[in-house]
């Protein structure tokens, strides 16, 4: 996972010229940053008293929630359809582990029998996955001013 955050840093600062002029760029870079941010965010906090059910409950309620809708604010077009539908796991994902932060018995309703704290896991896992794709796809993904090189090649 560090050999990829920093493959990726390196790459975003070589394309960082190509990318600051495009908006769409900068908002995909800034959805990659949160994919890893946000559930470090959540486990961090949820640390500060892990003996305390609320306090996990409560900061996975609202980062998640947070997440969601600031990845739908940030949404623009995306690197085909592995990039949306990874787009679109990863507000799914984030809204469902706001709900399960809010509603822990869910998980027990809907015949599973792990812990609320136990999926969460498991989801916050599935997410970064998603994140891991959806940067590789961008470090691969065509910029404008790299086709224009290519076309006049």
């Amino acid at each position: 996972m560090l050999y990829l955050a920093g493959t990726l840093a390196h790459h975003l600062q070589t394309r960082h010229a190509e990318w600051r002029g495009v908006a769409v760029y900068r908002r995909r870079a800034y959805g990659v940053a949160l994919h890893f941010s946000l559930p470090g965010l959540m486990s961090l906090l949820s640390l500060v008293n892990p003996a305390s059910m609320t306090m996990w409950r409560v900061s996975f309620a609202v980062v998640a929630a947070g997440g969601a809708i600031v990845l739908l604010l940030v949404r623009g077009s995306l690197p085909g359809a592995v990039g949306r539908a990874a787009y679109l796991a990863a507000v799914a994902l984030y809204a469902l582990i706001a709900v399960i932060a809010v509603v822990p018995s869910l998980v027990t309703d809907v015949g599973l029998s792990a812990r609320a704290l136990q999926a969460e896991a498991v989801l916050l896992t599935v997410l970064v996955f998603f994140g891991v794709n959806v940067a590789w796809l961008l470090l691969f993904e065509e910029t404008p001013a790299a086709s224009a090189r290519t076309a006049h090649r």
